[in-house]
């Protein structure tokens, strides 16, 4: 384990959000945020398999995996800011926050720099894995990763489809996968991160265990704290009865058949 190297992504990791900080404090686009996070998660996660002593099969095959994932997440959350999207989570925030809006939102964005922390660590540590590639385990972890990375740019493409309809600004989307899930991009990206688990638990080494973090906190990030909850709070102020009609209708997270209303 590479203290060193960690010790380096974590302060990377750390000004990229602060480096968010400013550009929102500057634009008024909290769009940008998700868009560095996901740029620099995908950076310090290529330098960590770079310095890492795994395998080399796993580690090229981690690299085109994560290097996919930044490129296509980053580049679709900029796209959808530099259009004038603005996301209500973060809108939401700043508005609550009121006058101290500039220091609570550095010191929660230091807190997404930490969570992109425990996200790096599970790749380098899938990555320092030595065992022979390709285990059965490599196998079904990069199919994991390969289906959440298309799963998530599904699920992506239909709604920004869906956004440019005229009916898009008073009803909810049910098109493709968004009719048997109210998140599944939100589902897909935690999927993703259930497959460094697989890549890492065929190691020898005790901190192959830590790869499990990842899954774990974005599972609790998304569905209990900065996904879910702010995103259908904004959808239930916008949208009213048709979003409750959907709540009741279509899971929150898991993909899952159409229930019948009462």
């Amino acid at each position: 384990m590479n203290y060193g190297l960690l010790a380096l992504v974590a302060v990377g990791l750390s000004l990229a959000m602060t480096f968010a900080w400013a550009v929102q404090r500057k634009t008024g686009a909290s769009g940008w945020i998700d868009t560095i996070w996901s740029f620099a998660i995908g950076i310090g996660g290529l330098v960590a398999i770079f310095f890492a002593e795994g395998a080399f099969e796993r580690r090229v095959a981690a690299f085109l995996i994560v290097a996919i994932w930044a490129i296509r997440l980053g580049s679709h959350i900029g796209s959808r800011t530099k259009g004038g999207g603005e996301d209500p989570r973060y809108a939401k925030l700043v508005e609550d926050w009121g006058s101290k809006a500039s220091v609570r939102l550095f010191v929660f964005l230091q807190i997404q720099a930490l969570c992109g922390f425990v996200l790096v660590l599970a790749v380098y540590v899938a990555t320092s894995n030595t065992a022979e590639f390709p285990t059965a385990l490599d196998i079904v972890g990069i199919l994991v990763a390969l289906i959440a990375l298309g799963g998530e740019a599904l699920s992506d493409r239909q709604l920004a489809a869906f956004r440019k309809k005229p009916e898009a600004k008073t009803e909810v989307c049910e098109e493709g996968l968004w009719r048997y899930s109210r998140h599944p991009n939100y589902f897909f990206e935690w999927l993703f991160w259930c497959a460094w688990p697989l890549l890492a638990l065929t190691g020898p080494s005790a901190w192959s265990w830590a790869s499990l973090l990842a899954p774990a906190l974005m599972y609790w990030l998304l569905v209990h704290a900065s996904g879910i909850p702010p995103l259908e709070e904004h959808m239930m102020r916008s949208r009213g009865e048709k979003f409750r009609s959907l709540q009741r209708r279509v899971n929150a997270f898991f993909p899952g058949p159409r229930k019948e209303e009462a």
